[in-house]
């Protein structure tokens, strides 16, 4: 996968967060960085959540560091 193949890595991320249980239905590719005439690569948006998609994300993420 290229580096900079944002859609893929959207849907990579997609997929690890549904392992863990959680959505975030806002998450996708930032349109106006994707569509810029800069050579940076586009920016990821995860957007909003509500408080429980915040909580199942901090497990997730404190799991996954060991702590």
């Amino acid at each position: 996968m290229h580096p900079h193949d944002t859609t893929a890595h959207v849907e990579q991320l997609r997929a690890a967060l549904k392992a863990n249980g959680i959505t975030l239905p806002s998450l996708g590719t930032d349109l106006p960085t994707f569509a810029s005439a800069y050579a940076v690569p586009p920016l990821i948006t995860l957007g909003n959540c509500n408080e429980a998609t915040a909580r199942a994300l901090t497990v997730a993420l404190r799991k996954a560091a060991g702590k």
